[in-house]
C-alpha cells in the first residue's frame, strides 16, 4: 500500500532552499562501524569540491558506481554515520526487491557538468 502524499508546498519553502547538484564518484568502499551495510562514496563536485557520502547503494558493487554521475544535497548538515562523517546526501529511490532503505542512486540520462544545480 501506498504511503499517502505530504502537503503540498511551495518551491521558496522547499527546492529553492536545498542546494542539489551533480556530482562524479570517485570511489566506494564498504563503510565500516555502520548498522547496515552501506558504502563510504568519495564524490567530486566539481567547484565545490570532493565530498563524503556514506549511503546503502550496496545493491551495486563498487565499480559500477564508481564513475557515475549522481545528485547530492550539498547544504544538510554533516551527520556521522558508522566510523564516517557524511557531509552530503546522494540521492536514490529503492530498487524492485530491495530491502528497505537499499536504494539505487539517481543518476541524470546524459552527463552534464559537475557542479551543476538540480531545478
Amino acid at each position: 500500500m501506498a504511503t499517502p502524499l505530504k502537503d503540498t508546498v511551495t518551491p521558496a519553502d522547499t527546492l529553492d532552499r536545498l542546494d542539489i547538484r551533480l556530482g562524479r564518484v570517485l570511489s566506494a568502499e564498504p563503510a565500516p562501524g555502520t548498522p547496515k551495510p552501506a558504502y563510504r562514496l568519495s564524490v567530486d563536485f566539481g567547484r565545490y569540491g570532493v565530498r563524503t557520502s556514506v549511503g546503502r547503494f550496496t545493491g551495486h558493487t563498487p565499480e559500477e558506481l564508481i564513475g557515475t554521475q549522481v545528485l547530492g544535497v550539498l547544504n544538510f548538515e554533516p551527520r556521522p554515520v558508522g566510523d564516517a562523517v557524511s557531509d552530503v546526501l546522494i540521492l536514490g529511490v529503492q530498487f524492485t526487491g530491495a530491502p528497505s532503505g537499499d536504494a539505487t542512486p539517481l543518476i541524470p540520462a546524459r552527463e552534464a557538468k559537475l557542479g551543476s544545480k538540480v531545478f
